[in-house]
């Protein structure tokens, strides 16, 4: 009989790599809309990435899901630069809403977190540790990411640990940036400006994946125990 917590985190692989390759089988369908984008982005020249940071930034802060337009970085700019684009627009993007919290929209922020148990605990874990707390939450968000970004600005956490924790947005980053490129390969594909990705590609997508998942499920175990320790704590 297979342990249950094994079982549900072997169904969270499963549906996790379903998911996966359900965008990659339907990378020919979701790619028909990055052309137009890709083509807005290079028409502004080199100013590209700057326009693409700074909308980055905007959705951020303004609680804009920012899942497409880290794919859209994958097949635009590629691995890397798609990469640091998005970490850097991730980060000032944070730290506004963080610097946001503690001041203008602070009594917003509190209405919107009031009675929420989770927060609570956050609160009480991050007196404790500090920017240990924060960048496993980044690793396994308990909260929606730019919701959190406010939450955690009415902890007690110093902005530079703060900003230092922030390293654990890479992880998922790079997985969905590489995810992005697999896409914007295949849309080239399907306009036939290019062939297929080869294997090693398609292998350096699984073990990202893996290894995602991993780190993921390390940051959950990790923000249980604390959960449990502040349970307990008198």
């Amino acid at each position: 009989m297979v342990p249950a917590g094994r079982g549900k985190r072997r169904l969270r692989v499963a549906v996790a790599a379903a998911g996966v390759a359900a965008l990659v089988l339907g990378g020919r369908e979701l790619g028909r809309s990055l052309p137009a984008f890709v083509a807005w982005v290079d028409g502004v020249g080199v100013f590209g990435p700057i326009v693409f940071v700074a909308g980055y930034v905007a959705g951020v802060v303004g609680f804009v899901p920012g899942s497409i337009l880290t794919l859209a970085a994958g097949a635009i700019f590629g691995l890397a630069a798609g990469t640091a684009y998005v970490f850097v627009a991730a980060l000032i993007g944070s730290s506004i809403a963080f610097a946001l919290a503690r001041s203008l929209a602070r009594r917003r922020v509190e209405r919107w977190i009031e009675g929420d148990a989770r927060f609570a605990a956050i609160d009480r874990a991050v007196a404790r540790e500090g920017g240990k707390i924060v960048f496993l939450l980044r690793l396994s968000p308990l909260f929606p990411f730019s919701l959190l970004n406010y939450a955690l600005g009415l902890t007690r956490v110093r902005f530079s640990d703060y900003t230092l924790a922030s390293l654990g947005m890479l992880p998922w980053t790079f997985f969905y940036v590489y995810l992005g490129r697999v896409v914007g390969d295949l849309a080239s594909v399907s306009s036939g400006g290019a062939a297929l990705p080869g294997w090693a590609f398609w292998l350096g997508l699984a073990v990202t994946l893996v290894v995602t998942l991993w780190i993921t499920q390390f940051a959950r175990r990790a923000l249980g125990g604390v959960s449990e320790n502040e349970e307990e704590a008198p």
